[in-house]
């Protein structure tokens, strides 16, 4: 087998973390009205290189950001295969060395527009969260849809846990993505069929 030859990342990055979960049936034991929702998270433990400083400029990180993103995008997408991505959301977790404003560095438009692409496109903006934690943070990642931001049956969360991360001077940067919404939605609103022509979000 072949690998792969790509261009190596501007940034240290000690390790990657893939979690997915496949849901058959709702909480109350309901059988999926249709396919089963797959929720994917790819996150990556990056070296901070504003930890323990204080910098007005946050090039370092966000310069370069469109290349981490496409390498989530094709992260993603390996591991999805042909599965369309309805719903996407992003997050960081901040070791204790830096700010959050360095997590959100790294998760910029510069960053998403990869992203949108590999997974075929996104007209709204990808909803995000963060905060500065220690080693075994967990982190609770929103889903939105990734064409119209109000489609109430898509408003999700998928919750990411990092065993041996954040270290006082890296930053785990995660995107997560759906194949659908929740199971059995029923709140009424927008619905995911019908958003073509409608106008997003950037």
């Amino acid at each position: 087998m072949t690998q792969e030859t790509r261009e190596p990342l501007p940034y240290k990055i000690r390790k990657w973390f893939i979690q997915m979960d496949e849901t058959h049936e709702n909480e109350t034991g309901v059988a999926a009205d249709g396919e089963p929702v797959i929720k994917l998270v790819v996150a990556a433990v990056i070296a901070n290189p504003y930890a323990g400083r204080f910098s007005e400029d946050l090039s370092e990180i966000v310069a370069n950001s469109d290349k981490l993103g496409a390498e989530f995008g094709r992260r993603i997408k390996a591991v999805l295969g042909d599965a369309a991505v309805q719903s996407y959301g992003k997050a960081c977790v901040v070791g204790s060395a830096g700010e959050y404003e360095h997590g959100n560095a790294f998760l910029t438009q510069f960053a998403a527009d990869p992203v949108r692409r590999a997974i075929g496109g996104g007209k709204a903006w990808v909803p995000s969260t963060g905060k500065v934690a220690a080693v075994g943070a967990s982190i609770d990642i929103p889903l939105a849809h990734k064409d119209a931001l109000y489609v109430r049956s898509h408003y999700d969360t998928i919750t990411a846990t990092f065993p041996d991360a954040p270290r006082a001077n890296e930053v785990v940067i995660a995107w997560a993505v759906a194949t659908r919404g929740r199971l059995h939605a029923r709140l009424g609103g927008l619905k995911a069929e019908e958003i073509a022509g409608e106008n997003g979000l950037n």
